[in-house]
């Protein structure tokens, strides 16, 4: 008899965590797909789901193209064999570390909104276009010049390439609605206007 007593309580006991197992189980699944449906992992950063107009997808292309060339530019300034003066190696070293970070943030925009890094050039659409952009010949004649030649040639260079970098990001505030993209383009603006100023006055001597 005392078998009989306790083995309705085992059953009922054995039925509730086998209940509450499944239940689990099944929020777990839910809250799995939730995330994965609704939610894109942006490299080095949270899963977030990032929405973009065509304006602003042609924003982050080209202004990364436009960026990692002005980072090339700043690391040719960098080289000790080019004996920049120390004002421009102080700007290049400022221009690099503020873009290539930019450079990242548009990436993982981009990544996450499921659109090419690169922008389609079989729609006539040429990097070399953009607004600021050097062509190679243009920029294998500053990396043969030294000294004040080259100081001369690579401010000239950086303020024409930091115009264009603004020009787009006007374009992008008057035709983008992502409001992470236009504090951006804010920055971008701001910063490289101050850059323009300076190195305006650094060309006057």
């Amino acid at each position: 008899m005392k078998l009989h007593r306790l083995a309705a309580p085992a059953i009922a006991l054995t039925l509730t965590l086998t209940l509450t197992a499944i239940l689990t189980a099944c929020g777990s699944d839910d809250t799995k797909s939730a995330n994965t449906t609704t939610a894109t992992q942006a490299p080095g950063g949270p899963a977030a789901t990032v929405k973009l107009n065509a304006a602003e997808v042609q924003f982050s292309q080209g202004m990364i193209a436009h960026h990692q060339q002005a980072i090339e530019m700043a690391e040719i300034a960098l080289d000790p064999n080019i004996g920049a003066s120390p004002e421009v190696v102080d700007l290049a070293t400022r221009i690099k570390g503020a873009q290539d970070p930019e450079v990242k943030l548009m990436t993982g925009w981009l990544t996450a909104a499921g659109s090419p890094v690169v922008m389609d050039n079989s729609e006539g659409h040429d990097m070399s276009s953009m607004d600021g952009m050097m062509t190679a010949d243009q920029m294998d004649t500053m990396a043969a010049n030294t000294g004040v030649k080259f100081d001369q040639m690579w401010l000239e260079m950086m303020i024409a390439h930091h115009e264009g970098a603004i020009s787009q990001s006007k374009t992008v505030k008057a035709n983008g609605s992502n409001a992470d993209v236009l504090v951006l383009a804010d920055q971008i603006i701001t910063a490289q206007q101050a850059e323009i100023t300076e190195m305006k006055a650094l060309l006057q001597g």
